[in-house]
Parts: C-alpha cells; structure tokens; sequence
C-alpha cells in the first residue's frame, strides 16, 4: 500500500511541471511572434504553433492576447523588478551603487531576451495604450520610485552632491533604451558597445572617477 500510495502521489507534482512548462512555451512563443509581427498582427493561432500546443491550451492558461502580453511582462521583468526595489547601496558610495544598477541592467537586460520584452514596450506602447500602462504598472513605478529614495537619501545625507538622480533616476538607464532601439535599427551598420556607453553615462552624471 506504501508502494501505491507514492506513486499516486506523483503525477499531481508531474501534471504541475508539465503545466508550467506548458506556461513557459507559451510565453516564448509569445515573445517569438510579437516581436517578429507586432501584437496587433499577432494571432494566437501563431503564439500556439510556435509553442507546439493546440490554441485552446493557451486559454487554460491565459484569458486573451492581452493577458498573454501582461504575464510577459511580469514573468520576464517582474524578478529583475523585485531584485532591484529589494537593494540597498549598503556599504556603496552612490556612484558604486549605479554602477551595480547599470551592470545589472547590461547582464540581465540587454545580455537577454528581456531586451526584447522591453524593446516591445518602446515599439508597440504609442500604440496600444494599454500595453503601456501594463509596463508602467509592472516596472516603472515599482522601480523608479525606490531609486528615487535611494538616491534622494544619498543627497540629503551629502553623499551626493547633485539631486538629479533623485528627480530622475530614469537617467541610469536612458542609455540603455537608446542601446536597444540602436540595436533594432542599426547594428548591422554600426554595433554599439552598450555597456561602454552606459558607463560613459555613470561618468557624466558623477563627474571624473573618485568624486561622489
């Protein structure tokens, strides 16, 4: 009976792999076929082969296509969103501190597919507001706001002596949107060193190396 009641207990845990799985191939198709048509001309009959699943599948796990685009979001962006409003410049001056937030952005952003979550958000959030205001919901106001009492911390102790990070911590990574939309349009004619170029931002925001 012990012997029964161990394999019975497996396949609910097999089914719940599976079913993520499932979840994932969804996703990566998603990104696949948003990327390559747009959402608009994206149907979910494509996302459904791409995934190798019938198109019903997809409704198991997701409403409609913009539910699909928002679990996208929050999938790929949402842990490096959580990850970053937990830091805290312990022990780092602040401009160590954005140095940590800019590799972090050039490793885990631009050095994946996250760059093009993303980059669908700069291409397709004109158009569809509501896409928009999912990337807004899921990062920009999660994350902006904590960068702002980090920074405005900072300043109001001395530590830094300009309070433009602290009004406009969207500067860390300007470059880095810059380097994707580059990416898209004209690396093939000129490939742009983004991590260089995040860096050079660091540099003009602090000032010459050893200052605050």
């Amino acid at each position: 009976m012990r012997g029964s009641g161990s394999r019975s207990a497996r396949p609910p845990g097999r089914r719940a792999e599976k079913g993520a799985a499932t979840r994932q191939a969804i996703l990566d198709a998603a990104l696949d076929a948003f990327s390559a048509k747009g959402f608009a001309a994206t149907r979910l009959d494509d996302v459904a082969r791409g995934a190798g699943v019938a198109k019903g599948t997809i409704y198991v796990h997701f409403r409609d296509k913009e539910t699909l685009f928002e679990e996208l979001v929050r999938a790929y962006l949402g842990p490096l969103v959580g990850t970053l409003t937990a830091s805290q410049p312990t022990g780092l001056s602040p401009r160590a501190f954005a140095r940590a937030i800019v590799d972090v952005f050039v490793r885990e952003v631009l050095g994946t597919r996250r760059k093009d979550v993303l980059r669908l958000g700069l291409t397709e959030g004109a158009r569809f507001p509501e896409l928009a205001q999912i990337y807004y919901r899921e990062v920009i106001s999660k994350a902006v706001p904590h960068l702002r009492l980090v920074f405005g911390a900072a300043h109001a102790q001395g530590a830094l002596r300009s309070d433009a990070l602290a009004r406009f911590p969207h500067l860390l990574v300007a470059p880095g949107l810059v380097a994707i939309i580059w990416d898209a349009l004209f690396s093939r004619f000129e490939p742009l060193d983004a991590a260089a170029l995040m860096h050079a931002q660091i540099d003009l925001i602090f000032g010459p190396e050893g200052d605050a």
